[in-house]
C-alpha cells in the first residue's frame, strides 16, 4: 500500500500561479468606498518545512500565546527570525523545476481584526495582497479561500460572505521556496514575507470594476483625445477640460501633454453607480516612427537607472516616504527614467513617477537566470506548462498599471533565455495595450520586442549599433536601440560615462540606457555596517555584488550619482574663454529654458570673487546660443589662474526641488595658473646623521625625507599601488582582462625598493633607486632630485620603465605619512573624488574637508577618496604644489590596511595620515559587470617626470 503525506502542500510544487484570486484588475489608492488596512503586527510561527504543521492555526480560537510577532509588511528573515541569502542567479536550491526542498522555511502569519463601526452592512468585500514572496495560502475565519504565486503581484479575493463585525481571523501561510521561485531568480536577496500591504476593500453595489483610461495627444493638433473603458457603467469627469462623458465614450479636447519633463496631469472622476474613484489623466502618446521611440512626436533620450526596492532595514518593505525619497532623489540628480528592475514596483511608485515625471520601463515579476547553468535546459519560458503563470504575471502587471501615463515601455521580464512562453506574453500585452511598447533584452533577434536592447556594451560596440553597422536580422537593424543595463555602479565608479553619453547624443539611434542600479542593496549590521552575501552564513552566495548602486544602502548620494547628475544634465554650458561668451545647449526633449535661472561667478585661484545673473534666451529644446559674458572683474594679480562659472538653477520651486536647486553647470577658463618655480640655490649639508637642504632634513644613509622645518615626514617613496575596486577586480565569468587580478600576479601590491645612491651634489640632493617586484624581471627605475631655495623644498620624480611592461599601473606618484593632519584645503577638483574617467563632476575651485569626510564609504572598503586636478594642497602643517596638476588622497590607514578590509569595521584609524600624491592614474571603468577603462585611459608605464614643491605652513 502506498499513500501521501503531502497534499496538503501541493499547491508549492505546483505550476499554476494559483487558485481563488480574482482576476487582475486596475489598482487604485483611494475611492469613497470604505478600506481597511491590515498592515501592522501581526502573529507569527516560523516551521522549517512546508509541512510542519497541521492547518488549525486557522481556525478561530487557536492559541497562539507562544508564537512571535511581525510587521507586516516585512520580511520574516530580517525581524529574527533565519537568515536572508544573496546569490546573483543561482538559484539557492537544487535545480529540478517544478520541486523543492523539503527544507522549506514557512512562515504562519495570524491576524484578528474587527470591523469599523461604520462599515457597510452591503455589497461585497476583497481582502487584497500586494505583495508576498514566495507562496501564500490564504483562510479567512476558517475558510481556506485560496493560494497564489508572483511575489510582487496583487492577489485579491472576494470574501464579503465570510465577514463579520468583530474577531475576524486571518490566517496566511507563507513559503520560501514554491514552484514559483523559479520564475522569481532576480539579482536580489530571497526575503520570504508578506512585504508589501494586505487591505480589505468593500464593494459596494455597482463598485467599479476594471476600468482602461485612454488619454492619447495629438503632438499635430495639441489635442488629446479620452476615453474610459469600464467594466461597470458609469460618467466620467474632468472639470479643467469641461469634460463628462460616460464610460466608452470618446472625447478630444486641446490639452497640455504628459511627459518625464512637463507632468502635466488633469484631475477628473469616474463615478458608477457604488463607487468614485479619482483619476489622474496624463494625455500621451507613445509610438515606434522612423525606428525610434516617439513620445507625443519626439525622439526621447533615456538617462536612467534600474531601481530594485530596498530599504537597508525593511528589505523590499518600502513605505511611501522612502518611495518618494528615491523619486526626488532621481529628479534631483537629472534622471529622467527607470526600469523597475525585475518586477513591477509598489504601485504607488508609478503614482509618484506620473506626478513628479520619470519615463518607466515596467518590468514583469519574472527571472530564470539560474538556468544558464544548464544551458537553459528546462527553462520555463520555453515549456508549455508554465505559459499560464507567465501570462499571469504579465496579466497583473498590465492590468494593474495601465493607467499610469509614466509607463511608456511593458518589459516581459529579464535573464530568462528565451522561448515560447515569453511570445505568449508579448502577444497578450500587445493585443491588451497596443498603446505602448514591448521589451525584452533577452530576444537578441527582436523577433517579440519593439526595442534592441543590450546589457553592458562596450563603448565601440555602442558606436557600431549607432551607425548602424552592428548587422543582424533586418528587423532588428530598423529598431531603436537601449542599453536597459549599463555602467556597473558597484563600489568605485562607474567609469565611462561621459564617453557613453557623448555617443548617446551622437546617433539618434541610441536613445539611452540605464545604469545599474539605483542602490546599493547593504542589510544594517549591528557590526559591520552594511552587511553583503556570505555575511549570513549563506551555502551560496555572491558577496558584495548585491552593493552595486548610486545611492549607498542609508540613501546617501555615491560619487557616481553626481557623476551621472553631471554627466546628463539636461543644459550643456560650455567654453574656451577666449571670445568673453558662454555656449549653452538645451539638451532637454520637450521643456524650453523658461524654468531655469542662471548666474555667472568668477573664480581667482580657486575663489569667487564677483557673481550675479545672467540673461539667457528661454531657447527650445536643441537650440543653443552663443551668451555674451560680463566684463572681468578687476584684473587679477600675476601669474593666477581665473575662470568663469555658469549655473543653471531653478527659478522657482517645483514638485521636485525648491527655487534654486541646481540643474547644470560648466567652467570657462580664462587666465592659466603660473606653475611652481623654486630656484636651487640651497647646498645640501651632510652631518654625521642627517643632510640638510633648505627647510628639508633627509636620513644621511637613505636619503628618506625626515622633516619640512617642523613637520615630521615619514615613509615617503614611490607609490604604484592601490586597493584595488571592484571595477579593478572584474567579475569571474568575464574573458577580458582583469586588471585587479593582474596587478596581483605581477606583485603591484608587495614593490621592493632598493636603494642604488645616494649623492649631496652642489645645488640638488639625489637618490636613485629601483623599485620592482618580487620574482619578475620588470622594474622602475626611479631618481629622487630634490632642491631648495631656502624656503621651500623642490621634488623632481623622473621615473623609467624596465623591463617588458605589459600590464598597466595602478597609480604612479608618491605617498607618505604625516603625524598631525585633521584637515586639508586644497585648490583643485572637488568637492567629491575623482578619477581619469569620473571627473565630469569635479568642479575646479578652492575647497577644505577633514581626513575622514575626505573617504568614500563603499560597504566593501576600495580605493576611493582621490581629488583631481590639484593645483596645492594644504595639509598636516604644509603646503604642496604640483608641476603639474596631480591628485591627492589622504586617509588615517595604508593603502594595503584598506586593501585586506572587507567591511569599514575593519579598518582602525591609526596615528598617521598617509597620504598620496599621485602624478596620473589608471581609469576606473564598469568591469565590475560591465567593459573595463577605455584604453586612454589606461597608465601604462613610461619615461615620466613630475615635480612637487613643499612649503611649511605657519
Amino acid at each position: 500500500m502506498s499513500f501521501r503525506t503531502t497534499a496538503a502542500v501541493d499547491h508549492v510544487e505546483d505550476v499554476s500561479p494559483g487558485r481563488g484570486a480574482l482576476p487582475p484588475r486596475a489598482w487604485y489608492a483611494s475611492s469613497d468606498a470604505a478600506s481597511l488596512s491590515l498592515n501592522g503586527r501581526w502573529r507569527f510561527r516560523l516551521s522549517p518545512t512546508a509541512d510542519a504543521e497541521d492547518d488549525s492555526f486557522a481556525v478561530p480560537g487557536h492559541d497562539t500565546g507562544d508564537w512571535a510577532e511581525v510587521s507586516v509588511p516585512g520580511h520574516w528573515v530580517l525581524q529574527g527570525h533565519g537568515s536572508p541569502i544573496y546569490t546573483n542567479h543561482l538559484y539557492p536550491f537544487p535545480v529540478d523545476p517544478p520541486r523543492v526542498p523539503t527544507e522549506n522555511p514557512t512562515g504562519d502569519h495570524l491576524r484578528v481584526f474587527d470591523l469599523p463601526a461604520d462599515w457597510p452592512a452591503d455589497g461585497d468585500a476583497v481582502l487584497r495582497f500586494d505583495g508576498v514572496e514566495s507562496c501564500a495560502r490564504v483562510w479567512l475565519n476558517g475558510t481556506d479561500i485560496g493560494d497564489f504565486k508572483g511575489s510582487r503581484l496583487p492577489h485579491e479575493f472576494a470574501v464579503g460572505r465570510l465577514l463579520k463585525p468583530s474577531g475576524n481571523v486571518l490566517a496566511v501561510r507563507v513559503h520560501q521556496w514554491s514552484a514559483g521561485s523559479y520564475l522569481e531568480d532576480q539579482d536580489q536577496w530571497w526575503l520570504p514575507g508578506i512585504f508589501r500591504d494586505v487591505t480589505l476593500l468593500h464593494r459596494p453595489a455597482g463598485a467599479a470594476g476594471d476600468f482602461f483610461v485612454h488619454a492619447s495627444y495629438d503632438h499635430v493638433t495639441g489635442e488629446g483625445t479620452l476615453r474610459v473603458d469600464s467594466d461597470v457603467a458609469g460618467r466620467v469627469t474632468v472639470p479643467e477640460l469641461d469634460v463628462d462623458v460616460a464610460t466608452g465614450e470618446t472625447v478630444t479636447v486641446p490639452v497640455e501633454p504628459w511627459s518625464a519633463e512637463v507632468p502635466r496631469l488633469y484631475d477628473g472622476v469616474l463615478a458608477t453607480g457604488g463607487e468614485r474613484v479619482p483619476l489622474r489623466v496624463g494625455f500621451r502618446t507613445v509610438a515606434l516612427q522612423d525606428g525610434l521611440i516617439k513620445v507625443n512626436g519626439k525622439a526621447v533620450l533615456f538617462k536612467g537607472v534600474n531601481r530594485h526596492e530596498w530599504h537597508p532595514e525593511r528589505g523590499r518593505a518600502l513605505d511611501l516616504e522612502t518611495m518618494r525619497e528615491d523619486v526626488l532623489l532621481m529628479k534631483r540628480h537629472n534622471v529622467n527614467a527607470v526600469r523597475t528592475s525585475h518586477y513591477p514596483p509598489h504601485p504607488a511608485f508609478l503614482a509618484l513617477c506620473d506626478e513628479l515625471g520619470l519615463w518607466v520601463i515596467d518590468e514583469c515579476d519574472l527571472e530564470t537566470h539560474g538556468f544558464v547553468e544548464q544551458d537553459w535546459r528546462d527553462n520555463p519560458v520555453d515549456d508549455d506548462r508554465w505559459t499560464p503563470a507567465l501570462l499571469d504575471r504579465a496579466a497583473r502587471m498590465v492590468e494593474r498599471d495601465k493607467n499610469h501615463p509614466s509607463v511608456v515601455v511593458w518589459s516581459l521580464g529579464n535573464e530568462a533565455g528565451t522561448g515560447r512562453g515569453l511570445t505568449a506574453m508579448a502577444e497578450w500585452i500587445r493585443g491588451r495595450d497596443a498603446s505602448r511598447l514591448v521589451h525584452y533584452e533577452g530576444d537578441v533577434t527582436c523577433r517579440d520586442t519593439d526595442v534592441y536592447s543590450r546589457m553592458y556594451a562596450s563603448h565601440e560596440e555602442v558606436e557600431r549599433i549607432g551607425r548602424g553597422l552592428d548587422g543582424g536580422p533586418h528587423k532588428r537593424r530598423e529598431l531603436p536601440f537601449i542599453l536597459c543595463e549599463y555602467a556597473h555602479a558597484m563600489g568605485n565608479g562607474p567609469g565611462g560615462l561621459a564617453d557613453y553619453q557623448k555617443l548617446f547624443e551622437s546617433h539618434d539611434r541610441l536613445q539611452g540606457a540605464f545604469v545599474w542600479e539605483w542602490i546599493d542593496h547593504g542589510i544594517a549590521h549591528p557590526e559591520l555596517g552594511f552587511a553583503y552575501g556570505g555575511d549570513f552564513g549563506e551555502e551560496l552566495h555572491d558577496g558584495n555584488f548585491v552593493c552595486d548602486g548610486l545611492l549607498f544602502p542609508d540613501r546617501r548620494p555615491s560619487p557616481g550619482l553626481l557623476e551621472y547628475k553631471k554627466v546628463i544634465e539636461p543644459v550643456r554650458i560650455e567654453g574656451d574663454g577666449t571670445g568673453g561668451t558662454v555656449r549653452v545647449t538645451n539638451r532637454y526633449d520637450f521643456a524650453d529654458l523658461s524654468a531655469l535661472a542662471f548666474e555667472w561667478s568668477y573664480q581667482v585661484d580657486g575663489e569667487t570673487v564677483q557673481s550675479g545673473p545672467l540673461s539667457v534666451p528661454a531657447l527650445a529644446p536643441g537650440e543653443t546660443a552663443e551668451v555674451k559674458l560680463p566684463e572681468p572683474p578687476a584684473e587679477a594679480a600675476g601669474g593666477a589662474e581665473t575662470r568663469w562659472t555658469v549655473r543653471a538653477l531653478l527659478a522657482a520651486g517645483t514638485t521636485w526641488a525648491p527655487r534654486g536647486h541646481e540643474v547644470a553647470w560648466g567652467q570657462v577658463p580664462v587666465a592659466a595658473r603660473s606653475l611652481p618655480s623654486v630656484a636651487a640655490t640651497a647646498r645640501p649639508v651632510l652631518a654625521e646623521r642627517l643632510i640638510t637642504l633648505g627647510p628639508a632634513s633627509f636620513d644621511a644613509r637613505t636619503g628618506a625625507l625626515k622633516a619640512v622645518g617642523g613637520v615630521e615626514v615619514t615613509g615617503l617613496r614611490l607609490d604604484v599601488w592601490r586597493a584595488p575596486t571592484d571595477n579593478d577586480d572584474g567579475a569571474p565569468w568575464q574573458s577580458d582582462v582583469r586588471f585587479g587580478l593582474l596587478w596581483r600576479k605581477f606583485g603591484l601590491h608587495r614593490m621592493r625598493h632598493r636603494l642604488d645612491a645616494v649623492e649631496a651634489g652642489d645645488d640638488a640632493l639625489t637618490v636613485r633607486t629601483r623599485v620592482a617586484p618580487a620574482a619578475w624581471e620588470v622594474g622602475l627605475d626611479t631618481v629622487y632630485r630634490w632642491t631648495s631655495d631656502g624656503g621651500r623644498l623642490r621634488l623632481t620624480v623622473s621615473v623609467t620603465p624596465e623591463g617588458d611592461w605589459t600590464v598597466p599601473l595602478p597609480r604612479l606618484g608618491i605617498r607618505f605619512g604625516l603625524a598631525h593632519a585633521d584637515s586639508v584645503t586644497w585648490h583643485g577638483g572637488g568637492p567629491g573624488e575623482a578619477y581619469p574617467d569620473t571627473r565630469s563632476a569635479s568642479r575646479l575651485g578652492r575647497w577644505t574637508s577633514t581626513i575622514d569626510d575626505l573617504q568614500t564609504p563603499y560597504v566593501r572598503p576600495q580605493e576611493n577618496g582621490a581629488r583631481a586636478d590639484v593645483r596645492w594642497a594644504q595639509l598636516g602643517g604644509l603646503r604642496v604644489e604640483g608641476d603639474p596638476e596631480f591628485s591627492f588622497s589622504a586617509r588615517r590607514w595604508t593603502n594595503e590596511q584598506l586593501d585586506a578590509a572587507q567591511h569599514l569595521s575593519d579598518l582602525t584609524p591609526g596615528d598617521t595620515v598617509w597620504v598620496n600624491l599621485d602624478h596620473r592614474r589608471h581609469g576606473i571603468g564598469s568591469q565590475s559587470c560591465g567593459p573595463g577603462p577605455l584604453p586612454h585611459y589606461f597608465l601604462w608605464p613610461e619615461p615620466t617626470e613630475f615635480s612637487f614643491v613643499f612649503t611649511e605652513t605657519s
